[in-house]
């Protein structure tokens, strides 16, 4: 997927759950709403961890894969939601955002972070892990990095804005994640039931883009008002 480049909003870290980012105007207004998909979406499969037996002892019954992560009421998690147009920067929270290896697995999914921000990676596992970033474009330089059983931390930066960097373990293929890079503070990620929320924002009209990993990115164009709360629901046909 050809990702867009970012005038959007960020946070400091993303988990399975939607985010609110507070931005620098305590006077600005409120995006929020939910992403669903129609149709049938692809079932996801188990994950296979029988090559690494260490990975594979930790789960009673095998994970699924995250490519595509529904719910109740068709809601769509692991959807980045940003402002694409209009919004001034503002300087990086000094905070490092946590991109952890646990379970075989890169957790969250989906993590965000602004540019000029610490991305702290760790292992817990008692395995060896592997953090590759590529990308469909040269903004950013990859990272390809191990990290020892239970190892320490590694911190990195990303100087330039950039969506969805796809991130894998050259050691386990079945783990799979992606960064997103903002230069504002002004996104957010969906989470169990599609919901997100975006706060902070000026008053003003903008562009919100949703972008998922496999079905594709959307537009919304939206209006803040002052200590208001705009409203600004998806839905994607699933693929």
């Amino acid at each position: 997927m050809q990702t867009k480049y970012l005038v959007l909003g960020g946070m400091a870290m993303l988990a399975a759950s939607a985010v609110a980012i507070a931005g620098p105007k305590p006077a600005g207004g409120t995006v929020s709403g939910k992403v669903t998909y129609e149709g049938t979406p692809a079932k996801m499969k188990p994950i296979d961890m029988s090559k690494e037996p260490s990975c594979a002892k930790m789960y009673p019954t095998p994970p699924m894969a995250e490519t595509v992560v529904t719910g109740s009421g068709n809601s769509l998690e692991n959807v980045v939601v940003y402002v694409s147009a209009g919004v001034p920067d503002d300087p990086a929270p000094s905070t490092a955002a946590v991109f952890t290896q646990k379970g075989c697995r890169y957790i969250p999914h989906v993590i965000g972070v602004q540019v000029g921000q610490p991305v702290e990676f760790t292992n817990s596992d008692p395995t060896m892990h592997n953090i590759h970033t590529t990308a469909d474009t040269p903004t950013n330089p990859e990272i390809d990095i191990s990290q020892p059983p239970k190892g320490g931390t590694t911190q990195r930066v990303f100087a330039h804005p950039e969506l969805m960097i796809p991130v894998r373990c050259n050691n386990h293929p079945w783990m799979n994640a992606f960064i997103n890079v903002a230069p504002t503070p002004f996104f957010a990620v969906t989470d169990a039931e599609g919901k997100f929320t975006i706060s902070g924002l000026p008053a003003g009209d903008y562009v919100l883009t949703a972008v998922h990993e496999k079905m594709g990115e959307q537009d919304i164009h939206v209006t803040v008002k002052p200590q208001e709360t705009a409203k600004a629901d998806y839905s994607f046909s699933a693929k």
